[in-house]
């Protein structure tokens, strides 16, 4: 079958934001046996939306939208599909008041605009967004299928997974599709696909490698007649690709990186503290995402200056003979955290995100220590990149190294 992702949003046409829904689904439509043929960017018009559903469902038998299903006047995709088909959108009093409680779980009530997100058409079957208000719209006609999704990116990966995609597995295949996901730190994505080997070229399960802000995704995808089947297919599999990268797994679907490393810390009865300066303060935020991170995480200071490194307890020699950037500062730096907060454990770091570079200082430099009760791990690395995109790898880096020396 043909499928076809449009994107909605005048701001995509005009560069402000990166089109990341469009990679994503792109991504995930080759699973279900999806063809995708056309990708297409079109603005808040009606009129020109409206042409561009019309031409999708002319050549494509999936049209899969994302974007304009908010509450504000340039919002049209609902308006769009409804001329279309040429039927007339009506409040549905059920989604009406869910939406309101939303709001009111939020302690707000809801905004007289916003009732147009509880509007469908004759021919729709809304889709739940639990993290939202912005409703999907599920619409079948003639052999063709529009799936309608909102623009905020976690909003609709949500929806894809638990709406979207089940019913068009279901409607494609007559069975079942299952996906299982493998979460990587500590390794590239061509690396991992070097390991996995002809694991890479399996038809049932299939297996694809995803580079992501937290590491590397390994799906593993299975289609059978029954979801049960499905997942058995996935479990014998599983063993097998688990076996060629154990080294750098550290969870599954819904786990994310600084919760591992928290559970670790929390099950070991270790504390922990930082000393930031090239991270300046990353490390610090990306360990607080964990809920319930103060059961464990007790300091983090970003000593960025060598006034701050000093006042925090790097002695002055050790500042004088190796400078502000360098691997014995780092593990001074580390030290003198540990014993200011009193933590078992310290993580510090020292570089040069950017833009020059100097003598002492190579442009993209990273140390990374971990102090461990007094037991010292030094790493170094250097990134071609933004600083942006520096301090995020660093921090996420030096969390790998605190992993790899807790498991």
């Amino acid at each position: 079958m043909r499928a076809e992702i449009l994107s909605v949003g005048t701001e995509l046409l005009l560069g402000q934001i990166v089109d990341t829904n469009a990679n994503y689904l792109a991504q995930q439509l080759p699973a279900l046996g999806l063809d995708l043929y056309y990708v297409s960017q079109i603005g808040d018009n009606l009129g020109r939306l409206a042409d561009a559903f019309r031409r999708g469902l002319e050549r494509s038998d999936v049209l899969i939208s994302t974007g304009g299903l908010g509450p504000t006047e340039d919002d049209l995709t609902r308006e769009a599909i409804a001329q279309v088909f040429g039927e007339t959108p009506e409040v549905q009093p059920q989604l009406e008041a869910q939406l309101r409680e939303f709001f009111v779980r939020r302690g707000r009530s809801m905004p007289a605009r916003n009732v147009k997100q509880a509007t469908t058409i004759p021919s729709c079957t809304y889709l739940p967004n639990p993290v939202g208000t912005a409703p999907g719209w599920w619409v079948e006609r003639e052999g063709k299928v529009i799936v309608a999704m909102p623009g905020v990116p976690h909003e609709m990966h949500k929806m894809w997974l638990e709406q979207a995609q089940p019913r068009l597995a279901q409607l494609i295949t007559g069975g079942a599709i299952v996906s299982r996901t493998l979460k990587l730190a500590g390794v590239g994505e061509s690396h991992a696909e070097e390991a996995l080997g002809e694991l890479t070229r399996s038809s049932n399960p299939t297996l694809a490698t995803y580079a992501k802000s937290d590491g590397i995704h390994v799906r593993l995808t299975a289609k059978a007649d029954t979801a049960v089947a499905a997942t058995q297919l996935i479990d014998a599999f599983e063993p097998r690709v688990r076996e060629r990268v154990t080294e750098w797994v550290y969870g599954t679907e819904n786990d994310d990186f600084p919760s591992v490393v928290g559970a670790l810390l929390r099950r070991k009865g270790l504390s922990l503290s930082v000393a930031e300066s090239a991270t300046g303060g990353q490390l610090a935020s990306l360990i607080t995402e964990a809920p319930g991170a103060s059961d464990y995480f007790v300091a983090g200071y970003v000593a960025y200056s060598r006034a701050a490194k000093e006042a925090l307890g790097v002695p002055k020699d050790v500042l004088d003979a190796h400078g502000t950037v360098a691997r014995e500062t780092t593990q001074a730096l580390a030290a003198a955290a540990r014993e200011k907060a009193r933590t078992d454990i310290a993580i510090a770091t020292t570089g040069n995100a950017g833009p020059t570079a100097s003598e002492d200082q190579p442009l993209g430099i990273l140390h990374i220590v971990v102090d461990l009760q007094g037991r010292q791990v030094c790493q170094q690395t250097r990134y071609s990149t933004t600083r942006t995109e520096y301090k995020r790898r660093g921090a996420l880096e030096a969390l790998h190294l605190l992993w790899r020396e807790l498991r």
